[in-house]
């Protein structure tokens, strides 16, 4: 059993690896190709386009995961809320006409 668990972490591990090497060398390729005829940048290495994505990923996209707050997002913060707080929320959101009204349709508006 652990065996098979330590050959899947290998596995995944070789993987990523591969996966790192092959999206530098991709970058890599495209920014000697572009960059430099563009816009006259320097011609970067591997390990400056790892740097790259590294800052790229740190700066658009974090390192949390998922945005909004968590697996569940925003059904998770209104499963916390109180009655009171989703009212507030409701009205906050229906005036001005953001996202209509919270409302079940009657079946006499529908036709």
């Amino acid at each position: 059993m652990k065996k098979n668990r330590f050959l899947r972490g290998l596995k995944f591990a070789a993987f990523g690896a591969v996966a790192i090497a092959v999206l530098g060398e991709g970058v890599t390729y495209l920014w000697n190709w572009l960059m430099p005829g563009l816009f006259g940048l320097h011609v970067i290495t591997f390990w400056q386009t790892l740097g790259l994505l590294a800052l790229s990923r740190m700066f658009f996209g974090g390192f949390r995961g998922r945005p909004g707050g968590g697996p569940r997002g925003m059904m998770g913060r209104w499963e916390r809320m109180t009655p009171e707080q989703r009212e507030q929320f409701r009205q906050g959101m229906t005036r001005g006409g953001r996202c209509g009204k919270f409302e079940t349709p009657t079946p006499e508006a529908t036709t």
